[in-house]
């Protein structure tokens, strides 16, 4: 490719982001993405509940194993497309600009959704750590939460310090997530062994392994059908290709390590909740925070504040991590002319997609406002949106060995490309079928339909100027070069949508 393709294409500049990421700092992205929030908080109101310590176990290291095999399918497709965007441009590739749209618009729900819910988790850990200090100025109340100018005023200044650090470019942002993610892992650690030398803590506290209430199986599935939200932050790496300082190569060991790595940290720290007491008589005290009362009484008072320091890392690298993955999925659908053009500018200082991140931060900075109440709703949205994502890029994969079928990895490739498309399905039908021990609430419908009809309309109105983009200045958009390869037939795109220009 000419240095002229690559800059210009119909008179047209292409924005590009520049190379700063170093594997140390894409593995700390990743990690600190999939432990976040719901690592601490969920194993008290949900994973023990609904599946009992062993039934949670088992459910996250299957997932882990289903997720390594989709991770797989995205190490197929970066070493061919190594630029921003991650899955979007990958359901391009694979099956054009409707394809594209819908894996894009998903991605945005559940990357947003995990920000904000890691945002509505800070209020929970100041209202543990710092009871009575941000929990003022009262303002109204939602389905119970209280709604305090305090706590608005604190979130709000982290989001817009994210938000600062994003704007000015990942080498600040990639320093602290590194800092972050260091102190998550020894924290955790540290809570561990802490809690495995408590006198109380017997192998007979995880009694009965499974919930009570169901089957071992059920169980199992209740956590497996989220183990698409729990391990996403794996797909960060794709997602910020484009500044990789390395060989894409390697992103298949950074991506299997990280869900490894966040698979252990999970397991680790629901066996800290479950084994320190019976956890039936745990979950029969109805804690705010199990986790912050086992720390506890593990290290006394202070040393429950103490875990709040790889808590908070939890959270920081979750909103962090997602912030940067949000930002880099609008440039580049915005670069690609499915989102306003808005979405594509780079900071002629910063080299930064400024603009998506300042659309980002004003969207975090609505949800505290609406309380604590739709967390759950929004980690079930989210499971959906990425497993959606998934099932896309796992097709993407297979069709790409099979029409490769050079490549040394074709062989085995197509079947793991398979199993993982097949695994991203049944997470969605555990999610969306109403007789599911897994499906979804009421409200999380009423929510998902309001984000699919937005996105719906926000097609129409981009459908015509899209259908009229030539493939090949879409193919120049999204992977820098306008004849690159592509998945599907240009021409049976085309004969679905007549109005589509032909090359």
């Amino acid at each position: 490719m000419g240095d002229s393709e690559k800059h210009c294409h119909a008179g047209e500049r292409r924005e590009e982001l520049e190379k700063t990421l170093r594997p140390v700092e894409v593995l700390a992205l990743a990690l600190g993405a999939i432990v976040g929030w719901g690592c601490f908080v969920l194993p008290g109101i949900r994973f023990l509940p609904d599946a009992g310590p062993i039934g949670t176990i088992i459910a996250f290291f299957v997932g882990a194993l289903f997720q390594c095999i989709v991770a797989l399918s995205y190490s197929f497709l970066i070493k061919p497309y190594p630029v921003a965007g991650g899955a979007f441009a990958y359901a391009y590739a694979g099956f054009g600009t409707k394809g594209a749209f819908i894996c894009g618009w998903a991605l945005v729900l559940s990357y947003i959704c995990v920000i904000a819910a890691n945002a509505m988790a800070m209020i929970l850990l100041t209202r543990y750590l710092l009871p009575g200090v941000f929990d003022v100025g009262y303002l109204y109340t939602i389905a119970g939460w209280d709604i305090n100018a305090g706590e608005l005023a604190f979130v709000s200044a982290v989001l817009l310090l994210f938000g600062w650090m994003n704007f000015r470019g990942m080498s600040a942002a990639s320093a602290i997530q590194v800092f972050l993610a260091f102190a998550l892992t020894i924290g955790v650690l540290v809570l561990t062994f802490g809690t495995i030398q408590a006198e109380t803590s017997i192998w007979s506290n995880l009694e009965p392994f499974f919930a009570e209430d169901r089957s071992p199986l059920a169980c199992v599935l209740m956590v497996l059908a989220l183990t698409p939200w729990l391990y996403v932050g794996f797909d960060t790496i794709p997602q910020t290709a484009e500044e990789f300082t390395f060989s894409p190569h390697k992103a298949r060991d950074l991506m299997l390590l990280s869900i490894i790595c966040g698979a252990i940290i999970y397991a680790l720290v629901t066996l800290c909740v479950a084994g320190l007491i019976p956890y039936k008589e745990l979950l029969a005290q109805n804690h705010a925070w199990a986790t912050g009362w086992v720390a506890d009484q593990v290290f006394g008072r202070w040393g429950g504040v103490a875990l709040t320091v790889p808590v908070l890392a939890g959270i920081l690298t979750g909103m962090n991590g997602f912030f940067m993955a949000t930002t880099r999925l609008l440039f580049s659908m915005g670069r690609s002319k499915f989102l306003p053009n808005f979405f594509a500018s780079v900071h002629p200082r910063y080299n930064t997609p400024w603009k998506s991140v300042i659309f980002t931060l004003a969207l975090c900075l609505i949800v505290p406002w609406f309380g604590r109440a739709a967390l759950i709703w929004i980690v079930d949205m989210s499971a959906i949106g990425t497993a959606l994502a998934y099932l896309f890029t796992s097709l993407t994969a297979f069709k790409y060995l099979a029409q490769n079928p050079d490549i040394p990895e074709a062989r085995w490739g197509k079947p793991v490309c398979l199993i993982g498309a097949a695994t991203s399905i049944i997470c969605f039908i555990l999610l969306v079928f109403p007789s599911s021990p897994a499906a979804i609430s009421v409200p999380s419908w009423i929510m998902l339909f309001i984000w699919v009809g937005l996105g719906g309309l926000f097609y129409l109105n981009r459908r015509e100027e899209l259908l009229h983009i030539p493939h090949s200045r879409l193919r120049y958009l999204l992977f820098g070069k306008s004849d690159y390869p592509v998945l599907f037939k240009e021409a049976d795109e085309e004969e679905s949508e007549p109005s589509a220009s032909v090359q």
